[in-house]
């Protein structure tokens, strides 16, 4: 897991945005922090900004919080017996939920819970 910033093609001067990189058995998944850093004031080998300014405390300690919070995805999704990739920890991290249900999957499994019902064949008989 590595902390970088991540300049447009066009980039000539100004603040860029700093990314997560998450790496995991070779592959990779990215994520924005939302913050933002000069690169004049930013250490490519620590991953994190140079000086003793409120904001760069403040930004490499948001930057210590998201690491926290990477090892604790890691560590629920082995706790949980889970599939453990680097995408299924940005997902956890980003809060998005671990399978995306379609409509016609959502009906299946109602009808399916519906069928195992006691009396379900009085209702619905099967066909002939």
């Amino acid at each position: 897991m590595l902390f970088y910033l991540k300049k447009q093609k066009n980039y000539t001067s100004g603040l860029a945005p700093v990314y997560q990189r998450i790496t995991l058995d070779g592959r990779r998944a990215e994520i924005t922090t939302n913050r933002e850093c000069d690169p004049s004031k930013w250490n490519n080998h620590a991953g994190r900004a140079i000086g003793t300014k409120e904001e760069i405390k403040s930004l490499n300690a948001f930057l210590d919080n998201l690491q926290v919070k990477t090892y604790e995805a890691h560590r629920y999704l082995y706790e949980n017996d889970k599939e453990i990739t680097s995408e299924t920890i940005k997902n956890w991290m980003l809060g998005k939920s671990e399978k995306a249900y379609m409509l016609i999957e959502i009906f299946k499994e109602h009808n399916s819970r519906v069928e195992r019902k006691p009396g379900w064949e009085r209702i619905c008989p099967a066909d002939p």
